[in-house]
């Protein structure tokens, strides 16, 4: 298992990178999202991970989120198609003008990111179905989204 070192490594420096060389008429193996849907969706990530979209409540029972926050620091990855309560069944239509617009802004996501808990050491951003998650949950759980996202497009290590 990658340390949480690492983990962060990859988000900061090789996500867009991996992201960047994905055709982007590359079919997803599971899922509605295309490429840049994808890129899109994982800005959306980072800005709840960072605490710009706040969930209002964790959707999860409280009994189950130490189970879940187990499972996030695990080699387990996320099931194919794993379902999100939260999003629409028809992918979101892209915002960005192109794919490079749409990376631009995850890796402006992805620092602010990490600034944000450089400069809030200790604090928490709630996660509508893992619950309160500190820096290290955080970046466990953003790294195996990634995962999960990049083994849709096929490019995985």
């Amino acid at each position: 298992m990658s340390t949480v070192a690492e983990k962060a490594n990859f988000l900061k420096i090789e996500l867009a990178k991996r992201l960047a060389v994905i055709d982007p008429a590359t079919a997803p193996l599971w899922g509605k999202m295309n490429v840049q849907q994808m890129i899109e969706h994982m800005s959306g990530a980072m800005r709840q991970a960072s605490g710009k979209i706040p969930a209002a409540e964790v959707l999860t029972p409280a009994e189950n989120i130490p189970r879940m926050q187990a499972f996030i620091q695990s080699d387990k990855p996320f099931k194919e198609n794993t379902p999100n309560a939260l999003l629409p069944d028809e992918p979101m239509p892209t915002k960005h003008a192109s794919i490079q617009d749409a990376l631009q802004e995850l890796q402006q996501e992805i620092d602010y990111f990490f600034a944000h808990y450089q400069n809030n050491a200790g604090t928490t951003v709630r996660n509508p179905f893992f619950g309160d998650l500190d820096y290290d949950l955080q970046v466990h759980l953003l790294y195996k989204h990634a995962q999960h996202h990049l083994r849709q497009f096929g490019a995985v290590v």
